[in-house]
C-alpha cells in the first residue's frame, strides 16, 4: 500500500495561512489590499484585543454578488489576473489565498453588495467549514469580520505578542499603506478610540502624498525632507528624504514602495545608506520615504505569500537611480540642517531645563560639549541657494597671527576687530569673534551662528579631495610584485569584465586563468590594504548589484579620514579675515551643514528667539 496520501482541504488552508497569516497584522493587511483592489475609498477597521477577539474590515469598494462570495473563499480563486500572467500584477493581491486561509483559522463572516444590486449577500466559514450564502442588508461595498483568530489552530496563539503589541503591528502596516494611497481615507480603531484617521488628500498625486506623509509622519518631517524625483531606464522614484541632520538611531523611519507597494528589501537598505554615507555616522539612519514606479515585467512580486519581499530584474539600475537620485537631492540641498533641534538648543539655556534627546548624531567631543545645530528658515534657504555655486578654494585663510586678549580668568580667545556690518548677502553673516579657540560667533541680520571651525573645515576639505579624484582620477601605485587572487569563476568573470571601470578607480586586474585574478597596480590613497579581501568584497557586490561601488566607498573613506587630521583643529586662533573666509566657503560648498561624521556644523539662533530667553517677548 502506498504511504503517500493528499491531505484533506482544511489542512491545505491551515498550513497556508501558517505562511500567509502570521499575526492579526497580516489578516488586515490581506483584508485592506482586497478593499484597495476593490476600488475603496473609505476604509474602517476595528480591532479587538489586539485583533484575537476581532478584527473588522469595512470599505465602500466595488462589492462582490453570492456567485463571488462562494468562490473567493475556495483556493486561488482571485479577479486579478486575467491573463494568468504573473509577470503583469497591477494588483496588490493576486494569490488567492488569504480569505481561505484565515477562514481555516478563525471564524470568517463576509458581507458584500455591488452598487447596482437590489440586496447584500452574506457567508460564514468556521474553522474551514463553509455555511450557504444568505441574504444581508449591507448597503454598498464589502465587510469582512474575523473572530475568533486561530481557534483552530491555538498553538498558534502562544506565539502572539501582547495585546498591545499586535495593535501597534497593525497600526504600522496601516500606516504604510495609507502612505501608499493618499487618496483614500483611513480609520483604525480600537476598543477605546480612534488610532489613526486620515481622510482622502485632494489635489495632484504629489501634493496628496506630502499631506499625506505630514498627517503619518508628522510635519516635522516633511518640514526637514528634500522632494525626490529621478528617472532612469522607465524607472521613475519619487518621494521625501529627509536631511542628514534629521535622522534617527533605526531604521524604522526608512519606507520603500514598488508600484505602491510596502515592501522590505536589502537593496533599498543598502542603496540608502551609500547614498548617505557621508553624512551620517554609524549608528546613525536616514529618515525617508521612496515611491518607486517600475515596468510590473521588471520586477517579480511572486517571492513570498507575504508580499513583502521583491526582486528586480536589473537590481544594479535601481540600486544606481536611489544613489543618484538621493545625493542629487542632497548636494542640491546645499547646507540646509534640521529645523528640529534648535528649541532643544535654547531649551538647554533656561534655567532648570531638561534637553530633549536630539534626533542626530551627537558624540561627545574630547573635553566635553556637545554639537547643536542651527534652527533654519524659508528666508534662510532662500539665501543659502542663492549662495550655491562653485566651490573655491581656502587660500583665504592664511597663517596670519590671531589678536589676543586674557579674559578675568584668563582664558585665551580671539577677537575679530573691525569686522564688517552684518549683510543679508551673508546668510552665515559676519564673524565678531572666536570662543575657546573653538567656536566662531557671527552675526546675521536677525540673530547670530555659532560655527565649529574644524567641523566646517573638515567638510569643505573632505568636498575639495572628492572634486580632486573626479577631476584628475585616483593615483595608482604599482606593486612590486603582482598579488594573485585564487576566486570562484564565476566571481572571476565578473571582476574581470569590469576591469576597466576598476582601473579608472585605481585597481588594475587582469585575468589569470580559469579561477583567479591577478592585481598589478592598486590605489595609492588605501595604502597598505587586503587585496584578496577587497577583491572578494567587490566580487560579492557585483554578483548581488551588478555595480562594484565598495571599492569607491572604501577611497571615500580614506579621504573623509585625511580631511579630518588636515583640518583646522579645535583650539587653533583665527583672526577676522580667516574667519570670515571660512564662513564664505561654507555657503559656497554643498553638504556644508553637517561634517563627515554627521554633527551639524553650525547653530542659527534667531533674534526672537533670543529676546524670549531673557524675557523680552
Amino acid at each position: 500500500m502506498s504511504a503517500l496520501r493528499r491531505l484533506p482541504e482544511t489542512t491545505v488552508n491551515r498550513i497556508a495561512a501558517g505562511e500567509v497569516i502570521e499575526r492579526p497584522a497580516s489578516a488586515v493587511k490581506e483584508l485592506v489590499e482586497n478593499s484597495l483592489d476593490a476600488g475603496a475609498r473609505r476604509i474602517e477597521i476595528v480591532l479587538r484585543d489586539g485583533g484575537r477577539s476581532l478584527i473588522s474590515v469595512d470599505d465602500d469598494g466595488h462589492g462582490m454578488s453570492a456567485g463571488d462570495l462562494s468562490l473567493c473563499i475556495e483556493r486561488h480563486a482571485t479577479s486579478k489576473l486575467p491573463d494568468d500572467d504573473l509577470m503583469d500584477i497591477r494588483h496588490l493581491g493576486f494569490r488567492g489565498e488569504a480569505l481561505p486561509s484565515i477562514g481555516a483559522v478563525a471564524r470568517l463572516r463576509i458581507d458584500s453588495r455591488q452598487q447596482d444590486a437590489d440586496t447584500g449577500w452574506a457567508i460564514q466559514v468556521e474553522g474551514g467549514r463553509l455555511l450557504a450564502p444568505e441574504p444581508s442588508s449591507r448597503a454598498r461595498g464589502t465587510r469582512v469580520e474575523v473572530r475568533d483568530l486561530f481557534f483552530a489552530t491555538p498553538a498558534r496563539l502562544k506565539f502572539l505578542k501582547t495585546d498591545r503589541a499586535e495593535f501597534g503591528a497593525t497600526l504600522d502596516m496601516i500606516k504604510r499603506l495609507a502612505m501608499a494611497h493618499p487618496e483614500v481615507g483611513f480609520t483604525l480603531k480600537d476598543d477605546q478610540r480612534a488610532a489613526f484617521q486620515a481622510g482622502a488628500e485632494q489635489g495632484e498625486l504629489l501634493d496628496a502624498r506630502a499631506a499625506r506623509l505630514a498627517r503619518v509622519m508628522g510635519r516635522e518631517f516633511v518640514e526637514n525632507a528634500l522632494p525626490v524625483e529621478a528617472e532612469r531606464d522607465g524607472i521613475r522614484l519619487t518621494g521625501l528624504a529627509g536631511v542628514p541632520t534629521y535622522n534617527r538611531g533605526n531604521a524604522t523611519q526608512q519606507y520603500m514602495f514598488v508600484n505602491g507597494r510596502p515592501v522590505r528589501d536589502k537593496l533599498f537598505t543598502g542603496a540608502v545608506r551609500g547614498a548617505y554615507q557621508d553624512f551620517l555616522s554609524g549608528g546613525r539612519h536616514a529618515v525617508l520615504v521612496l515611491f518607486l514606479d517600475v515596468d510590473p515585467a521588471f520586477v517579480d512580486v511572486n517571492v513570498h505569500p507575504a508580499k513583502a519581499e521583491v526582486r528586480f530584474r536589473e537590481p544594479g539600475v535601481v540600486r544606481g537611480l536611489i544613489v543618484g537620485g538621493l545625493r542629487s537631492v542632497l548636494a542640491a540641498a546645499g547646507h540646509r540642517a534640521s529645523t528640529t533641534v534648535a528649541g532643544q538648543a535654547l531649551g538647554a539655556f533656561r534655567p532648570g531645563a531638561q534637553p530633549e534627546t536630539p534626533r542626530f548624531s551627537m558624540p561627545s567631543r574630547p573635553g566635553g560639549g556637545n554639537y547643536m545645530p542651527r534652527q533654519d528658515s524659508a528666508s534662510a534657504r532662500e539665501a543659502f541657494a542663492a549662495w550655491q555655486g562653485p566651490e573655491g578654494g581656502m587660500a583665504g585663510v592664511a597663517e596670519a597671527a590671531a589678536r589676543e586678549f586674557i579674559d578675568p580668568s584668563g582664558r585665551v580667545e580671539t577677537q575679530a576687530a573691525d569686522a564688517p556690518a552684518p549683510s543679508p548677502d551673508f546668510p552665515l553673516g559676519v564673524a565678531r569673534g572666536q570662543v575657546h579657540g573653538t567656536y566662531i560667533v557671527a552675526q546675521t541680520m536677525d540673530g547670530i551662528v555659532l560655527v565649529d571651525q574644524h567641523a566646517a573645515h573638515e567638510r569643505l576639505v573632505y568636498e575639495r579631495m572628492k572634486r580632486q579624484l573626479d577631476d584628475n582620477g585616483v593615483a595608482r601605485q604599482g606593486l612590486l610584485l603582482p598579488e594573485v587572487v585564487e576566486m570562484d569563476e564565476a566571481d572571476a568573470d565578473r571582476i574581470a569584465a569590469r576591469a576597466e571601470e576598476l582601473e579608472s578607480l585605481g585597481l588594475m586586474v587582469e585575468r589569470f586563468g580559469p579561477g583567479a585574478i591577478v592585481v598589478r597596480e592598486t590605489p595609492a590613497l588605501l595604502g597598505q590594504c587586503d587585496i584578496r579581501g577587497l577583491l572578494n568584497d567587490l566580487a560579492d557586490e557585483l554578483a548581488e548589484f551588478d555595480q562594484a561601488t565598495g571599492l569607491k566607498d572604501r577611497l571615500q573613506d580614506v579621504c573623509s579620514t585625511m580631511a579630518c587630521h588636515g583640518s583646522v583643529r579645535a583650539g587653533r586662533r583665527l583672526n577676522a579675515d580667516e574667519m570670515n573666509a571660512l564662513l564664505r566657503e561654507m555657503e559656497r560648498t554643498p553638504h556644508s551643514g553637517q561634517c563627515n561624521h554627521g554633527r551639524p556644523t553650525y547653530v542659527e539662533l534667531h533674534l526672537n528667539d533670543i529676546e524670549r530667553l531673557f524675557g523680552r517677548r
